[in-house]
């Protein structure tokens, strides 16, 4: 395949919009930590215990998203200046690279919204109780 610059720069509108919403994805939360803790501090309860402990997973998961993407945004700017200055079989290697990491991102971002789920199902269960 024929690597040009346009290649390249296709990812960086859709890297960038992922990268916004893992960052509200993590400001949420951030926001349900906050007001776990003040509940917490009222009353040691075991559901929010178990609350707090996918709100720790979830957010070592986001931060691993964010990070793959922004690894992968960073290696598509390299793959561009590769392409650039015509060292054309480094670009292919650093782009195949670069997808790489937006897949790790994407199944990173899979598994949290698979973990924030249940944490939903966890306080639903509580108000049926």
């Amino acid at each position: 395949m024929q690597l040009n610059l346009s290649i390249p720069a296709l990812l960086f509108p859709a890297i960038s919009l992922t990268m916004l919403a893992y960052n509200a994805r993590y400001l949420a939360i951030a926001a349900l930590i906050r007001q776990l803790h003040k509940q917490f501090n009222e009353t040691a309860d075991s559901p929010l215990k178990r609350q707090i402990d996918s709100l720790r997973k979830r957010l070592g998961i986001i931060k691993n998203m964010q990070a793959s993407a922004i690894i992968s945004f960073l290696l598509s700017a390299i793959t561009m200046f590769l392409i650039y200055v015509e060292l054309n079989v480094w670009a292919n290697i650093i782009f195949g690279i670069s997808l790489v990491f937006l897949m790790i991102s994407l199944v990173l971002s899979l598994i949290e919204v698979q973990l924030s789920t249940k944490a939903l199902g966890i306080q639903l269960k509580n108000m049926e109780e």
